[in-house]
């Protein structure tokens, strides 16, 4: 009789356990929890999977909250020796709809709007700038 209690002790845990798995995995936090509005309006990804993966974003930000900007910059994807660049921009018609892999990276008429800027470089150091082109 006791082996039988042990066996749906067993069972009670482990069925604890995934419990607590799954609840924690449907609980995480994700870019629509940022205070905020953020459209991600273009992107740019290089085709290299064997070297650094570069990965820009122009992403249109409704007010410039500089704490939910970062971390909507560190929920962007980001490749070990990648480099990770988030553009955020105050004017959804004035924001680049192309980006291209070299500076710049868009044209030079929607610097204006840019109000900031987020980093993730080849180590995992982040970066945040306000205003990056003033």
């Amino acid at each position: 009789m006791s082996s039988k209690n042990l066996f749906y002790g067993i069972i009670i845990v482990i069925s604890l356990i995934i419990f607590w798995i799954v609840s924690e995995t449907l609980t995480q936090p994700r870019v629509a929890d940022l205070e905020g509005e953020f459209i991600e309006i273009a992107n740019y990804r290089n085709e290299n999977n064997t070297g650094p993966v570069i990965r820009i974003y122009a992403v249109y930000s409704s007010d410039t909250l500089w704490d939910e900007m970062r971390k909507y910059g560190d929920f962007m994807p980001h490749t070990k020796y990648g480099n990770t660049k988030v553009f955020f921009f105050s004017n959804q018609a004035n924001s680049p709809e192309k980006l291209v892999p070299s500076e710049p990276y868009f044209d030079s008429n929607y610097q204006e709007n840019c109000v900031a800027q987020y980093e993730k470089t080849a180590m995992g150091e982040t970066r945040f700038k306000k205003y990056p082109f003033r």
